[in-house]
């Protein structure tokens, strides 16, 4: 990694994100309808990965991921259809993750850098993470948009996710894990302050079997849409402020 990233980096290790948020300049871009004509998960390519060209992405229904075509990488945008979410009284939790939930010390905020690290982890299994989105979700963490939910052990980062929060809206984007289930207690914590902060919509994007036996559902786009409008409309959820 080059000089400049390190410093931010490390800056991140110590710093908190602020709240409520702060707006970026507004996009350069005139994205397309996360519902246009033509049909399929793939929306658009091209643009950049401005902190108001995410948020603008994210409040429209998109969001970026790199597509691979032959052999390189350009940034696309994204509205699959049907769309995964987490219903936030759905979230099911077995008796070994209810377990596992006592095992670990859960923080929010403290090594955002470290979990977008493991993450991006390009020996991952269908690693896409790139450099520049990397970059780019620390800049959001730094203007207070992009937060990380960690499961801890000891002094040991053992689990962890990161994501966006808009208004009462958060889309999880990764997870990752060093020990068994402590990318589920995140997610457990996760949920748990959604709902406590009255936030209306958890966005996992793409069904896996994973997902799925957490509890995870389908939706038609139009809508998710429909919820995705109100739940950005809304105020800030203070779910990220404190421990």
């Amino acid at each position: 990694m080059g000089g400049r990233l390190s410093v931010t980096l490390q800056g991140m290790l110590v710093g908190r994100p602020p709240f409520p948020p702060v707006e970026p300049p507004a996009t350069d871009w005139r994205l397309p309808a996360a519902d246009g004509p033509g049909g399929g998960d793939l929306i658009a390519v091209g643009a950049d990965l401005e902190p108001g060209t995410i948020l603008a992405a994210y409040r429209s229904g998109l969001f970026p991921m790199p597509l691979d075509q032959g052999g390189s990488s350009v940034l696309a945008w994204w509205s699959p259809d049907p769309r995964a979410v987490l219903p936030l009284d759905g979230l099911r939790v077995s008796r070994s993750l209810g377990r596992a939930v006592r095992r670990f010390d859960v923080r929010v905020d403290t090594a955002f850098a470290d979990v977008m690290r493991a993450c991006a982890d390009p020996a991952r299994t269908g690693a896409w993470i790139t450099k520049d989105i990397s970059a780019a979700y620390l800049r959001l963490h730094e203007l207070g948009w992009a937060h990380s939910v960690e499961a801890w052990a000891g002094d040991g980062l053992a689990g962890g996710l990161y994501g966006i929060a808009i208004g009462r809206f958060f889309a999880g984007e990764s997870m990752f894990h060093r020990e068994t289930d402590a990318s589920k207690v995140a997610l457990v914590a996760l949920v748990e302050r959604l709902v406590a902060s009255g936030a209306a919509l958890l966005d996992v994007q793409w069904l896996t079997g994973h997902l799925a036996s957490l509890g995870a559902v389908e939706v038609p786009r139009g809508r998710y849409l429909g919820w995705l409008r109100d739940a950005v409309d809304a105020p800030p959820m203070a779910a990220f402020v404190g421990q």
